[in-house]
Parts: structure tokens; sequence; C-alpha cells
């Protein structure tokens, strides 16, 4: 089939019309518009940088001006060259394109100067679409879309996560797999047998059986209209799998330890809108670790991971940040959730086409998988599409 042949959002149609009530889902390949995406680390936009990134396909400037961060879109509207190609900032809150001098205020994004045609008619009569910043917990959000109001950070993150004992660390790669297989991945209760090896046994001692399914009552679906919006699964009310047999056989078998309580190295996970998994006690007891899937495009994501931990002290906060530079980040983030990104990335091929939403084959464990796909469906406040990017 053609690429004319699909739909605005880039999506086949004959598979955004056989996917039934989650159809909203396939068709935000790009991500869905109208809400906030962190992007960056605080600390990694220092006074008067300028830098450049993609969200949602927007390619987007960023500066941060006294102290306040400013994104606007990097297209210059005269003749749509990028703006980052050589960006001549001749004073602190402007960008001139490089090309014909068109002046930009990064507040705004509003045309205040033609450098070479002062008295243009269109001087303060146009403008580059800017995009509302917000930094909270050392990182920058950026809210991509056209809402007035913009709705407020609290309703895009899981609940907990700008509580103001909370300590929040992380870091942030590109993943080449679209922002919903990494969505998915994360909330999988299946998935845990690829983490099955993993290092973290070496710093904690848990269950964690090979697989587990949610038993009714396990799954709650949270729409409240002023609050963010997700599915939680509480592993407690899980039937778990502890060993794989294979002609009565065992041939894989999942730790446990009756030093534990529980069935898993969690306590259950949480998918929220736009595409955030919360994941409680872990990956030590005591901390939750929050994982966002941004969209760059319809291929790629950009995969940020924090980790919070409830902090009193300047102590804690430096206790903190010592086991998440010897223990954390290196056997969590890095090497438990490199498993992950893998398996994202050689499940891309599958659905590149589209057809993968269509052709495969979901068990029982994945209605935690489905409930998110229609609530993600009926709640987001719209879809990406390369509309928007015109």
């Amino acid at each position: 089939m053609s690429e004319d042949a699909q739909t605005p959002e880039g999506v086949r149609p004959e598979v955004a019309a056989a996917v039934g009530d989650w159809r909203a889902y396939v068709e935000a390949k790009m991500g869905f518009r109208n809400h906030w995406y962190p992007v960056r680390f605080s600390n990694e936009l220092a006074e008067g940088q300028l830098i450049t990134l993609q969200v949602l396909g927007e390619k987007l400037l960023l500066k941060r001006i006294d102290g306040k961060v400013y994104a606007i879109r990097d297209r210059c509207l005269h003749r749509g060259v990028p703006l980052s190609r050589k960006p001549d900032c001749y004073t602190k809150d402007t960008i001139t394109c490089w090309y014909h001098g068109y002046t930009y205020r990064f507040q705004t994004g509003e045309l205040v100067n033609i450098l070479a045609v002062p008295d243009s008619r269109l001087i303060g009569r146009r403008k580059i679409q800017s995009f509302p910043c917000q930094e909270a917990k050392g990182l920058i959000f950026v809210f991509i879309g056209d809402l007035d109001p913009v709705p407020p950070l609290s309703q895009d993150v899981p609940p907990g996560f700008l509580d103001d004992d909370v300590m929040i660390l992380g870091k942030h790669r590109v993943v080449n797999s679209n922002w919903r297989l990494g969505a998915e991945n994360g909330f999988d209760a299946l998935h845990i047998f690829i983490h099955k090896d993993t290092t973290l046994r070496h710093f904690r001692t848990f269950n964690f059986p090979i697989g587990h399914t949610p038993l009714p009552g396990a799954v709650q679906v949270v729409e409240a209209a002023d609050g963010p919006k997700g599915v939680i699964d509480d592993f407690a009310q899980h039937k778990p799998i502890w060993d794989g047999v294979i002609d009565g056989r065992v041939v894989v078998r999942g730790p446990r330890s009756q030093q534990v309580q529980g069935t898993s190295a969690s306590v259950g996970t949480s998918i929220w809108l736009p595409g955030v998994l919360k994941v409680e006690q872990f990956p030590l007891p005591g901390l939750t670790q929050f994982e966002w899937y941004v969209p760059i495009d319809g291929k790629t994501h950009l995969y940020v991971q924090t980790i919070g931990q409830q902090v009193q002290t300047d102590e804690d906060r430096q206790q903190f940040a010592n086991d998440f530079e010897a223990v954390l980040k290196p056997h969590g983030l890095d090497g438990f959730n490199a498993d992950d990104i893998w398996a994202r990335e050689v499940t891309e091929p599958f659905y590149a086409d589209d057809f993968g939403w269509v052709d495969e084959m979901l068990c029982e464990p994945d209605t935690t998988i489905l409930e998110w796909r229609r609530l993600a469906s009926r709640a987001n406040r719209g879809i990406q599409t390369p509309q928007d990017l015109r």
C-alpha cells in the first residue's frame, strides 16, 4: 500500500478501523499533543545556553534567560530554514535568522525586527510558535500543543512525583522504537521474564516470578477530571508463576526467598498519560521509579529514567546521590532497563508498518495493556499529526 493511502496521522486506515475502542492510541504514532513532556534535566541547560531537540516531531530551540527556560519552534517564518543552523543571538533574549535577518523574541516568539528591513509591516504582527516550559524536580518540561489555558503540570505526572519531600535523580537516552512500545514494555506484566537474570539480585533479596497474571480487582482505572489519568496494576492481586516447565521438566525458575514478603520486586506499577510509568518500591525498597517515553518522531523516543526517594536532611540527599551513582544507575537504569531497551528496539520492526497492532496475539496478562490503550484513547487531549508541524 502506498503512503498516500494512509490517514493524515500516518497510520494505515484499515488498521485504525480494526482495533475498535483504542483506535486513537494506534493513530497516536507521534504521540498525544496538548500534554507536558520532560525533555532535559535542568542542569543540562545553563544560563544563556541554547539547545535544540525534537519532541512529537516538533523541532525546538530552548534557551535559559534570567533563570527561566523558553522554547520556540526551530524554523524561520520567512523561508522555513532552521534557526539553529547558525544561531545568531545579538541580544540575550532574541535570535536572528542567519539567512535574512528575521529576529524573534524567545519569551513570546514575536517577530521583533528584520534587520535589513526595519520598517517592515510584518514586525510585531507575526510570531514563531512558542511552547510553555516549566521546571520541576530537576527536569525541564515542555507543553506541546495549543490549548489555552494550559493544563497544570500536576495533571500529566504520576501521583507522588511532585511531592515536596521527594528527591529525583535520573538520566535520559534515545531508544530506536516508537514510544508506545516503550510504554507497553514498562507496563506489561509478562515482560518480567526478560529480567530473570538481572544483576539487581546482587543488591537486594527479592521474590521475582518469571511471570504473573492479574486477578479480578488488580487493575484500577483512574480518570478524575482534575487529576492525572492512568491505570494501576496491584501485584498483590496477581497469580505468580515461579517455575517454567517444558515437557514436565523445570527449565527456568524465578528467584524466591522466605526472607521477604510479596510476589515481586515491586508492589505494583501504574501508567499515566501522556506516557509515563510509575514502579513502586523499585529498584530497591523505599524508592519509586518514574520513567517517561517521550515521542521524538514515529520511530524513536526519548527514554527519561528517574528514581525518587523521600529525603528530609542534607545527609539524606547526599546518601541518595551516592547510592544513585554507585548502584541505582549502573545496575538499575543501565543494567536492568537495558533489557527493556533491547526488547523495544527488536519489537519495532513488527509494528513499523502498523499491521503489528492487528497481527499481535495477546494473552491473559495483557489485559493491563488493553486497559491502558483504551484509557489513552479516550482521555488524551489530542493526537499529534504531520499537519501540526506545518
